[in-house]
């Protein structure tokens, strides 16, 4: 069986019972439930639940799990003419989901933000024809289920079909990622930024963690080594990691504004 973590829905490698424990969850990033661990399966998430699919915009499909799983995030398909690009990943590939994808053309490459993301990648790299998953070597250890899809990229950037970009950003993880889509948000660009850069319900504001649900902030140093990666990428709209977080317009300014926010509020802290 390849169990999925009911917390973070991280799916491991094939074994006749699951883990003791999840690597991901015990990190001090992430956290285990207060059930204590808990395993499912894909079959067994199937039954209980479905993939809710929405378009965002031309060319982009979202995809996300109901009733709540996991941390909850949303996948994204990016399509271009060279071919589908599968941003982040869920835990449940069901019926319906792999039957649209494939009537939009399929998935040529997936591309993962961060470790909390790759969930059951490897499921849906084999019913794609096995498309080469993208992930930052930097983040290599948390990688749960092998596969001979996974590409691991170093560097800064990489080069994706369609003249998008995967950019290391770091900050919530050594290898955290963001995508460039030069022609998201009608030709304006767009920023597919997981939660490397979160947007926020606020929506006017991004914001960034090195643990989100244990509220760790990140240094001054961080945040600025991550507006800098992303500064010469032109893109006027964010995707966030999870359904409806989507900073529509001025997406670059939101960036900039929220990184001297966050840095504001730092330094007055350390100076209380």
């Amino acid at each position: 069986m390849n169990a999925i973590c009911i917390t973070c829905g991280t799916q491991f490698a094939g074994a006749p019972k699951p883990p003791e424990h999840c690597p991901i969850c015990e990190d001090e990033r992430q956290f285990v439930g207060l059930e204590g661990q808990q395993w499912t399966t894909l079959e067994d998430l199937a039954g209980k639940h479905k993939t809710n699919m929405q378009e965002e915009e031309a060319s982009l499909t979202s995809f996300s799990i109901e009733p709540h799983f996991g941390i909850g995030q949303r996948a994204l398909l990016l399509q271009t003419p060279e071919g589908n690009i599968l941003w982040d990943c869920i835990s449940l590939l069901d019926r319906p989901t792999s039957d649209h994808i494939r009537s939009l053309g399929g998935i040529s490459a997936i591309a993962i933000s961060h470790p909390h993301y790759y969930t059951a990648m490897v499921d849906w790299s084999s019913a794609f024809n096995d498309a080469p998953i993208y992930l930052h070597r930097d983040d290599s250890q948390w990688v749960m289920r092998p596969s001979g899809a996974i590409r691991s990229w170093t560097g800064d950037t990489n080069r994706l079909p369609g003249g998008c970009t995967l950019i290391r950003c770091g900050g919530h993880f050594p290898g955290a990622t963001v995508l460039h889509w030069p022609s998201g948000a009608e030709g304006k660009g767009a920023l597919l930024s997981g939660d490397t850069i979160q947007v926020v319900p606020d929506r006017r504001f991004v914001s960034f963690m090195w643990s989100y649900p244990n509220f760790v902030p990140l240094s001054a140093g961080d945040v600025e080594r991550i507006v800098r990666a992303i500064d010469p990428f032109f893109f006027d709209r964010i995707y966030g990691a999870f359904p409806k977080l989507t900073v529509a317009t001025n997406g670059k300014r939101v960036i900039r504004d929220s990184a001297s926010r966050y840095i504001r509020r730092l330094r007055a802290a350390a100076g209380a």
